[in-house]
């Protein structure tokens, strides 16, 4: 077994704290980074000291690194924190308003109370191009419908949480706008052309990878005129031919939650790991199933020991999960309980998404 494989590992809990088994669990598998969903929070003070909880383990782990502790948090149906914590709209008014500078104070605002509670990770800006106005899974979770505009917002709010002290992630890689299907449920199929998404999908992509942000999450779609056997998720094609070597993305590239139902009804449970790294991916997600990161990290471990995957490979994949762990997340100072009661739902952020609802850019605000 690779030293620190269990880096590459991303996984969900059950409750609001940590049981003896999970800590167990992160602790002898030197685990990457945790997901947190609506299950895992309350309150300021108890996702606060939930994650101070998970970062008191790191102590403990062999690779003694801050972990990840991600969440969704994109504004609109896509918003995990309640209140006191700003509400956010979705995305699409910033598209609507063609204001990359309200995107940019829409990142810094929200990383700052993300941050402040102690995530440091959010699985956002969502750079999906809305070809498609019947595509309900996306909706208003897309800019727009065009990619330029997609572009300028999601490099807007990528800026903004970048500046605020957290890691952002554009999603879905290579584009999610034109699907029907929800790939929770189903594996969505495209035969949309490569030149076409040149045009459209994968313009926003390119912008985001310019504002340097440190994750790419893919999609488990079948584009079917690029490549015909996998979906992106499982795909060489997409990850190492085209995102790495054609697009030169150098950040981490994470999968969608491995057990969704496009992948988990159509590929053996302990093959998608293996498959998934063997296509380029360096970080598993794992959201909802205890019992598939065990079975995940024993494929994984085989894999590599019978020489399946190349143990170079992933090697390099944990080194650039530790470098961006040594660059970002080492020296950040938490904040204090205290402290983060005043950010959270700071008048200037809730002013600002109250305006954004309303269609208005608070300029006072937008100039600070």
């Amino acid at each position: 077994m690779l030293k620190h494989l269990g880096q590459l590992f991303f996984i969900g809990i059950s409750g609001k704290a940590l049981t003896e088994d999970e800590k167990k669990f992160i602790v002898e598998n030197d685990i990457g980074g945790i997901c947190l969903f609506s299950r895992n929070l309350e309150d300021p003070k108890q996702i606060f000291d939930l994650c101070q909880e998970i970062q008191s383990l790191k102590s403990r782990q062999a690779s003694r690194m801050p972990l990840f502790i991600g969440i969704d948090m994109e504004g609109g149906r896509v918003h995990r924190l309640q209140p006191p914590f700003t509400q956010w709209p979705a995305i699409k008014i910033l598209g609507d308003l063609d204001s990359s500078s309200a995107a940019f104070k829409f990142g810094l605002f929200m990383g700052d109370e993300l941050r402040s509670v102690g995530i440091n990770l959010n699985f956002a800006p969502c750079v999906d191009v809305l070809t498609n106005p019947k595509n309900e899974i996306i909706g208003d979770r897309s800019v727009s419908t065009d990619p330029e505009m997609v572009g300028k917002i999601a490099s807007g709010l990528a800026r903004g949480y970048i500046k605020s002290g957290i890691l952002c992630c554009a999603k879905h890689y290579p584009g999610h706008g034109n699907t029907l299907l929800d790939s929770h449920l189903d594996l969505p199929v495209e035969d949309v052309a490569r030149d076409r998404m040149e045009e459209v999908e994968l313009p926003p992509f390119k912008k985001a990878i310019r504002s340097r942000l440190d994750f790419m999450m893919t999609a488990h779609i079948k584009y079917s005129n690029v490549d015909p056997d996998w979906p992106a998720t499982l795909s060489k094609i997409w990850l190492k031919d085209i995102l790495r070597d054609e697009l030169r993305y150098r950040g981490l590239i994470i999968s969608d939650d491995l057990d969704m139902k496009a992948l988990a009804d159509n590929y053996d449970k302990a093959d998608i790991p293996v498959r998934a790294l063997q296509a380029g991916c360096d970080v598993l997600l794992y959201c909802n199933e205890p019992d598939s990161p065990p079975v995940a990290i024993e494929a994984v471990t085989r894999a590599i020991d019978s020489k399946e995957l190349d143990s170079a490979e992933i090697q390099a994949s944990i080194d650039r999960v530790l470098a961006v762990k040594k660059k970002k997340l080492m020296n950040q100072e938490p904040v204090s309980l205290k402290e983060a009661t005043t950010i959270i739902g700071h008048p200037d952020h809730m002013r600002l998404a109250s305006s954004l609802r309303d269609g208005e850019l608070p300029e006072d605000i937008l100039a600070k």
